[in-house]
């Protein structure tokens, strides 16, 4: 037997070393930099269309591009588009997306530097059956599968063809589905089986990707996927398992909450060392995916040039890496205050920022502040001071515990350190960063994702009581940073939870226009999950944490879900977003937008 995995890069002090895979003439893995790319989104058989959103992603910084190639005739024009590019002078290497179809990869891998497949529906099912399966019947499976997926990794390595084997939350088998669940094991398990195919034919340029929209789960799946790894002997499995990783939050969705959501699970996987190339993936052009994947890579790339680490980094963390369990604390009050236990996680402001909206609170709606700094009254600890933190463990009651600003520890590691040594009863304090700014604002986009990397990561992680964004100098934007980070983390919801596909090549309608619609007629919907799908190939699965879901049936066509249940067919598309609303009705989940507020 394989010995349990353990996760050994909460306290990385370097990204972890993989090997080298190449894709055309862009290394991913080994000593490269940490890879920037997209996907467009246009029909791939409109190949002037498909050349021009490659070029316009080249110009930006994308250094892989992805296409879509759902059918064989789609995989058979990408030669016209690859061609097309390299006689305008662009490199960029392509990748086509692989979904359901082997004989689409068998043409499209002429043509491409890399394949993308999906475990979950590449020569397997994908109907939500239920049943047992024989380890007998399983290793059948298994060698069906083979059958289907080694002629294209002949081709691959025949061709020097690169590979993403790329498992997504939403379409994990059934058979997979019916021995792991639907779970981060499961998504390893499914990818470790296609590369254990792969192996059988000494091919080893591929790179592993576990994404899912829920940034928990996605955490989750990377930290199991590569704590298996890093435990797989050569004596029961061959040598050399470190395969590069590509992170994704799938789904994130459009504007602030899609960059929060894929900073949390992009930025906390880089914090630890894991990642050698990314994809943001936002229901807006993909033009605007590159400066946001560029931004985390700069932010966590700074954080490692000054990483300063306490003296002990072997000790034992407390928290289960592969499974999401809030730290248990005492509850504590301040004045009408509780925070700590299972109270929600509680924001903070400082006084000044308090001052500066209380004449508006009564028009901030659920964005308000739960308590002021000064009332708190925090006690500051540095985790390296152990004479401070026994001070503290022996204290009678329990306390709000937080980091003194000007540490010069990096806000994740810090935190996780203090997490380690402190008495569970005190409540923890998290700061987006211990360095305010002192003069005129900086981008808000760097500070959007420092705070939502630093405070997503460590809530995901099941530390923290209480929240204190102060990275953003305006007020209101802070306020409003703290709830939609706290939102994005599952740490606490607000306000109505949105899961939108990026568009792509196979989606059946404009997707940026309906999320808009759905959004302007849901958005007061406190609490309520609804999924935007432009097709159904993650669609049903992405839903399972969804109360409702919009997805692409057939063009002009709209299939309306409750959960992953389809429900409702075939509705005009002109009409399926009023469906939706009357869905919703049905279910008990429908009340009134609130009447707008007089000026």
């Amino acid at each position: 037997m394989s010995p349990a995995p353990v996760y050994r890069h909460w306290f990385a002090r370097e990204r972890r070393r993989t090997r080298e895979v190449r894709v055309r003439d862009i290394g991913i893995g080994g000593d490269n930099p940490i890879r920037v790319q997209s996907m467009i989104t246009c029909d791939t058989m409109d190949t002037a269309a498909c050349i021009q959103q490659t070029l316009d992603l080249a110009a930006v910084g994308c250094e892989i591009v992805r296409i879509t190639a759902p059918t064989v005739k789609d995989a058979r024009n990408l030669e016209a588009i690859r061609d097309g590019l390299r006689a305008a002078g662009c490199d960029v290497p392509l990748v086509a997306d692989i979904h359901f179809k082997p004989e689409a990869a068998l043409e499209a891998v002429k043509w491409v530097d890399k394949v993308r497949i999906n475990p979950g529906n590449y020569a397997d099912s994908k109907k939500f059956a239920t049943r047992e399966y024989s380890d007998a019947e399983y290793h059948a499976e298994i060698a069906r599968i083979r059958d289907r997926f080694a002629p294209l990794v002949a081709e691959c390595k025949a061709r020097g063809v690169a590979m993403r084997i790329g498992t997504n939350h939403g379409s994990l088998s059934d058979r997979i589905m019916n021995r792991y669940g639907d779970t981060p094991l499961g998504m390893v398990e499914s990818a470790l089986e296609f590369a254990r195919l792969a192996r059988e034919q000494d091919y080893h340029a591929f790179v592993f990707s576990m994404k899912a929209s829920n940034p928990k789960v996605m955490i989750a799946a990377y930290r199991l996927l590569v704590a298996r790894l890093d435990a797989l002997t050569a004596e029961e499995e061959g040598e050399n398992w470190n395969y590069p990783i590509h992170l994704g939050v799938t789904e994130a969705g459009d504007g602030e909450d899609g960059r929060i959501k894929s900073a949390i699970g992009i930025g906390s996987l880089l914090h630890d060392g894991i990642g050698d190339t990314i994809r943001v993936s936002l229901t807006e052009d993909s033009v605007h995916e590159i400066p946001v994947a560029k931004a985390l890579v700069a932010h966590v790339a700074a954080v490692y040039d000054r990483r300063t680490l306490p003296a002990v980094t072997d000790r034992r963390y407390s928290i289960d890496p592969f499974s999401f369990s809030r730290r248990p604390t005492a509850r504590l009050t301040s004045g009408d205050v509780a925070l700590g236990a299972d109270e929600v996680v509680r924001v903070v402001v400082r006084e000044a920022t308090y001052a500066a909206l209380a004449h508006k609170l009564d028009r901030l709606g659920d964005f308000q502040p739960d308590l002021r700094l000064d009332h708190a009254d925090p006690l500051a600890i540095d985790p390296r001071d152990a004479d401070a933190l026994a001070a503290a463990n022996a204290l009678p009651s329990p306390r709000l515990v937080t980091i003194p600003d000007g540490c010069d520890l990096d806000v994740i590691s810090a935190y996780r350190h203090l997490a380690t040594q402190l008495d569970p009863r005190h409540p923890i304090l998290l700061k987006d960063t211990f360095h305010p700014p002192t003069g005129p604002g900086r981008d808000f986009l760097p500070t959007l994702l420092e705070t939502a990397t630093n405070l997503g990561a460590l809530l995901c992680d099941g530390i923290g009581d209480a929240v204190l964004v102060q990275g953003e100098a305006a007020p209101g934007q802070s306020l409003r940073l703290a709830y939609n980070t706290l939102q994005a983390a599952g740490a606490r919801i607000f306000k109505t939870d949105y899961v939108a596909c990026p568009s792509c090549g196979r989606t059946l309608f404009n997707l940026q226009e309906t999320t808009a619609r759905i959004k302007a007629v849901t958005a007061h919907l406190k609490g309520v999950r609804i999924a935007i799908m432009g097709c159904i190939v993650n669609g049903p699965g992405e839903m399972a944490d969804a109360d409702f879901g919009y997805v692409g049936g057939a063009p002009g066509k709209v299939n309306l879900y409750v959960g992953k249940q389809p429900v409702k067919f075939n509705i005009p598309e002109a009409e399926a977003v009023d469906r939706l609303v009357d869905l919703i009705r049905e279910h008990g989940k429908w009340v009134d937008a609130p009447a707008p507020q007089t000026a």
